[in-house]
C-alpha cells in the first residue's frame, strides 16, 4: 500500500527542511549540515559514524539542533566562499543584512587524536538586525540525557559518552538542558559561537573574535590549497571542483577511508522504509572515489586510500563471501550491526531510522571488480603498487577463477535472495583483465592461463545468456528480460565497444524503459522484485552513467543536453543526494559520492568529447 504523505508533509513541513536545503562543512573526520534557516541539524561527534550530537532532521522534537537566525522575517541565500568548504548563509531584512560563516577547522589530517572544533561567525554587514541563538544538543541520537553547566560565555554539555563546550562572545543564557542567546549587531559588529569537543584532562577553550579569523582565514587556505591541485580545466570546473570538494569532506583523514555519504536515514521514499546508513566504506564506492581523485590528479586520497587497504587488512579476509566484504568501518572493522532507532520518528515521518547496515554480509561479486580497476589506474597514473599489493590482488583474482560463477545479491544489496546478475559478471571480468594487464605491463608473477581461461569463459556467458533476442538488450539477470541501468557501465569498462550494434540496440532499449527524461531509474522493481517494500526516486549516478554512454557512443548532443538537465537537480550549493524524487525533490542520504564521483566522470569524459 502506497503511503499518502500529503496531509502529514503539509502539516510537518515547516519542522524539516528539504534535504536539498542544506550545506554541508567538515574537517576530514565528521561533517555538519547547515540548513539554509541557519539551523545545523545533523552533526555527529567526533567521527562520522559516532551518534548524533545535533539530529533534528531525523526527528525535529528529540533530535536536538543548533539553531542561529535572525528574529525578524527574512530572505536568505546560501553559498561558499569561493573554492572551499566554508559555508555562508545570509540573511537580508529590511533593516539589514548580516550573515553567518561556518566552518570546521582541519587539524592535523593524520591524527585520530586531533580535537574537534566548529565555528560560527555571525556578521552584520549593513543596517541592524537582531539575532537568536539556541543551542539544543541530544546525545547518543537523542537518548542519552546530559547535563548543563553555565558559566560566564560558555556552556558545557556533559553526557556519560561524550563533553562538549560552547564559548560564545554572546550572552548566554540556560535552563540546564539547552542554551539560548539574543543579541542585536550593529553594521561591521559580529559575534562568535565555538562548539568543541572535550576530555576530562581536556579544559575548554575560548573562541576570541581575533581567533576565530585567524581559524577561518587557515580553513580558507586549507581547502583553496587542496583543490589548486585539481589538473580538470573543462567546461565544467565550478561543478567538478564542487564535486571534488564534496569528496573529500567525505574521507576519514587518519585511515584514509571514504564514506557513501555521511548521514544515515534519509529516505528514499517519504514514509517508506528504505532508509539505510552509509557512514561506512564500500569497497565500491571508495574505489570509483579513487578513479575520480586520479581523474583530477588528486593522487594523495588514492594513496590514503591503498593505505587503508593494506594497513587494516582489507584484502586479506577469509570470510564467508570471500577475501573481501562489500563495506567495513572507517576504522577498518568488520562487523556493522544494523539496528533501529524506534525513538526517532524519521525524516518526515520516514521510519525506521536504522544505524550500522546489514548488508555487510551480502555477497557482491561486483566489489572486486571496482577494487582492482582502481588499484590499476593507482598503479597505472599514481604509484607502483607494492609486491604486498600484489599479492593480494593476486589472491583475490585466483579467488574469483573459483568464485565468479555464482549468484549473488549484486550491485543495488537487494534483499530478494541471490540471482546471477549480469553486472556482477561484468565486474568479476574487469577484475580478471585488469589483474593481466598490471601483470604484463609490471613483469609480475601471475598464474595468467588460468586468469585468461576465466576471464574468456565470463566473457562468453554474459554474451551468450546477459543478452536477450527478445529485448535486443543486455539484461539485468542471466536468461532473465529485466533491463538494469547498471548495464551502462559496459562501456565505460571496456568490455564492449561503445558504438557495438549490440550495445547500441541496449541504450536505446533502456533509454526506452529506465529514462525518464535525463533520469534513470536503477531498475523497474515491479518486473524484478528487491524483496523490499516502498518504490524509490531515480538514481543520479545512472543518470550521470547514462550521459557518459550516450558520449562514448558519439550521441553527444544528446549527452550534452542531459548533462546540463542533470545538472539542474542540484541544490542550491551544487550538491546532490541519493535520487531524485518524481517532482525533482533530492532523496536519500546527503550528499552522496556516488552521485559526485559520477558526475566527475561524466563531466571529464564529456568534455574530452566535444574537443
Amino acid at each position: 500500500m502506497a503511503f499518502d504523505t500529503a496531509g502529514f508533509e503539509q502539516a510537518d513541513s515547516y519542522r524539516y527542511m528539504p534535504i536539498s536545503e542544506h550545506g554541508l562543512i567538515g574537517d576530514l573526520r565528521t561533517t555538519a549540515l547547515v540548513g539554509t534557516n541557519g539551523t545545523i541539524d545533523w552533526y555527529c561527534c567526533p567521527r562520522f559514524d559516532s551518534p548524533s550530537v545535533f539530529g533534528s532532521i531525523l526527528d525535529a522534537d528529540r533530535g536536538g539542533s543548533f539553531e542561529l537566525a535572525a528574529e525578524v522575517p527574512t530572505r536568505t541565500r546560501q553559498f561558499y566562499f569561493p573554492d572551499t568548504n566554508v559555508l555562508i548563509t545570509r540573511f537580508f531584512a529590511a533593516d539589514g543584512v548580516a550573515e553567518i560563516q561556518d566552518f570546521m577547522p582541519v587539524a592535523d589530517e593524520s591524527s585520530e587524536k586531533a580535537r574537534h572544533r566548529l565555528i560560527r561567525r555571525v556578521i552584520c554587514v549593513r543596517g541592524t538586525l537582531p539575532f537568536r541563538a539556541r543551542i539544543a544538543p541530544r546525545f547518543g541520537y537523542g537518548a542519552e540525557a546530559h547535563t548543563t553547566h553555565l558559566e560566564d560565555h560558555a556552556a558545557v554539555f556533559r553526557s556519560p559518552s561524550l563533553t562538549l563546550a560552547l564559548t560564545a562572545t554572546a550572552p548566554l543564557e540556560s535552563d540546564g538542558l539547552d542554551v539560548w542567546s539574543h543579541f542585536k549587531l550593529l553594521e561591521g559588529e559580529s559575534h562568535v559561537f565555538a562548539l568543541d569537543q572535550i576530555g576530562d584532562n581536556v579544559p575548554a577553550r575560548s573562541c576570541p573574535r581575533a581567533e576565530a579569523q585567524e581559524q577561518a582565514d587557515a580553513t580558507v587556505r586549507f581547502w583553496r590549497h587542496w583543490l589548486a591541485g585539481s589538473h580538470y580545466h573543462g567546461r565544467w570546473r565550478e561543478m567538478v571542483h564542487r564535486s571534488a570538494l564534496v569528496l573529500k569532506l567525505l574521507t576519514y583523514a587518519p585511515t584514509g577511508a571514504i564514506v557513501a555519504a555521511p548521514t544515515t536515514s534519509l529516505p528514499e521514499q517519504i514514509g517508506g522504509g528504505r532508509n539505510w546508513d552509509y557512514r561506512y566504506v564500500w569497497v565500491r564506492d571508495a574505489a570509483f572515489c579513487v578513479y575520480a581523485m586520479l581523474r583530477l590528479g588528486f593522487t594523495s586520497e588514492a594513496e590514503a586510500f591503498m593505505g587503508f587497504l593494506g594497513e587494516r587488512g582489507i584484502m586479506r579476509g577469509t570470510g564467508a563471501t570471500g577475501p573481501l566484504q562489500i563495506m567495513y568501518g572507517i576504522d577498518g572493522r568488520s562487523e556493522l550491526p544494523e539496528y533501529e532507532l524506534s525513538h526517532l520518528e524519521g525524516y518526515l515521518g520516514s521510519a525506521p531510522v536504522r544505524v550500522g547496515n546489514a548488508a555487510t554480509g551480502q555477497l557482491q561479486l561486483d566489489i572486486y571488480g571496482a577494487l582492482i580497476d582502481s588499484i590499476y589506474l593507482y598503479d597505472k597514473w599514481g604509484q607502483p603498487i607494492s609486491s604486498a599489493r600484489w599479492d593480494e590482488v593476486g589472491a583475490m583474482a585466483d579467488w574469483l577463477c573459483e568464485h565468479w560463477d555464482q549468484p549473488d545479491e549484486g550491485i543495488w544489496e537487494t534483499r530478494g535472495g541471490r540471482r546471477n546478475f549480469v553486472y556482477s559478471r561484468l565486474m568479476c571480468w574487469v577484475a580478471l583483465e585488469r589483474a593481466m594487464r598490471m601483470a604484463n605491463r609490471r613483469g609480475l608473477p601471475a598464474d595468467l592461463p588460468r586468469w585468461r581461461e576465466s576471464r574468456d569463459a565470463i566473457y562468453r556467458q554474459i554474451m551468450q545468456r546477459g543478452w536477450s533476442v527478445e529485448r535486443g538488450a543486455f539484461v539485468q539477470a542471466l536468461d532473465d528480460s529485466v533491463l538494469d541501468a547498471s548495464l551502462l557501465m559496459m562501456p565505460m569498462a571496456k568490455f564492449v565497444s561503445p558504438t557495438d550494434p549490440k550495445w547500441l540496440s541496449t541504450l536505446d532499449a533502456l533509454t526506452t524503459d529506465l529514462v525518464s527524461d535525463s533520469l534513470v531509474y536503477r531498475y523497474d522493481p515491479t518486473a524484478s522484485p528487491d524483496g523490499l517494500h516502498g518504490s524509490e526516486g531515480t538514481f543520479s549516478i545512472c543518470s550521470f552513467w547514462y550521459v557518459e554512454a550516450l558520449a562514448r557512443a558519439g550521441r553527444l548532443e544528446e549527452a550534452r543536453l542531459a548533462f546540463e538537465k542533470m545538472l539542474t537537480y542540484a541544490n542550491h550549493l551544487g550538491l546532490f543526494a541519493e535520487e531524485i524524487g518524481p517532482t525533482g525533490e533530492q532523496l536519500g542520504n546527503f550528499p552522496q559520492a556516488f552521485t559526485h564521483l559520477s558526475l566527475i566522470s561524466a563531466a571529464f569524459n564529456l568534455d574530452r568529447a566535444l574537443g
